[in-house]
């Protein structure tokens, strides 16, 4: 069972995630344009404290192919995790940046608000290595940290018939990751906001601590 932690903002959280042996280690990178986006400066400073084998996840909510391509060449994370709307971002446009950038694997958020979810899944088979499956509010021009979780029904349908792993986000925490993946049984968990210190955006590293445990002692039931 995967593990993957948002937003990681220094290299001492970087450090204590790969400690507690979470997988994914996720950084929000960008020029501004949304908040708390970590500079490419800041950013690779955060990877360069990630230790295998946990690996860098970078975030990019702008659907700007070009500015996406140019920062991830830089950066060079294991994953390039897409999640801009998916109006504003295609699986076309998921496909060319796999294209200009050779060994990196690639993940798209997908909004979960409905039926049409399992389209809009199947649509990025090829395209993608990963989907996250994320809560979303119509019009919001980015995917998730909404700490809210939404219909994991329709989320195992995806499980089960995607190709390629799915990790499940959406308002996951300590107490209720484990009756996330009884319900989804998906390859991977994602948490940011419930792992979170309450009223900020540093990580509580006992809530990520218990998130971890949580996950794989319900990943290891029948």
């Amino acid at each position: 069972m995967l593990t993957q932690i948002y937003e990681v903002s220094s290299p001492a959280e970087a450090s204590a995630l790969c400690e507690l042996g979470v997988d994914h280690i996720g950084i929000l990178l960008g020029e501004g344009l949304f908040p708390r986006e970590q500079p490419l400066a800041s950013a690779a400073a955060i990877a360069a404290a990630v230790k295998r084998p946990s690996v860098v996840c970078a975030l990019f909510l702008t659907a700007e192919t070009e500015r996406i391509a140019a920062m991830a060449r830089l950066l060079a994370p294991d994953i390039l995790h897409l999640g801009a709307a998916p109006e504003l971002l295609s699986p076309q446009d998921c496909a060319l940046l796999k294209k200009f950038l050779p060994g990196v694997l690639l993940m798209r958020s997908i909004p979960v608000t409905g039926e049409e979810a399992l389209g809009l899944a199947r649509s990025y088979e090829g395209a993608a290595d990963f989907l996250l499956l994320d809560s979303h509010t119509a019009g919001d021009t980015q995917i998730g940290a909404l700490g809210r979780t939404h219909d994991w029904r329709i989320s195992a349908r995806i499980a089960r018939a995607a190709r390629m792993p799915v990790l499940l986000a959406g308002g996951l925490g300590p107490e209720n990751v484990a009756e996330a993946i009884r319900s989804v049984r998906p390859a991977g968990v994602d948490s940011k906001t419930k792992t979170d210190h309450a009223g900020a955006h540093s990580k509580n590293l006992a809530a990520v601590r218990a998130f971890v445990g949580a996950a794989r002692e319900a990943a290891a039931s029948p």
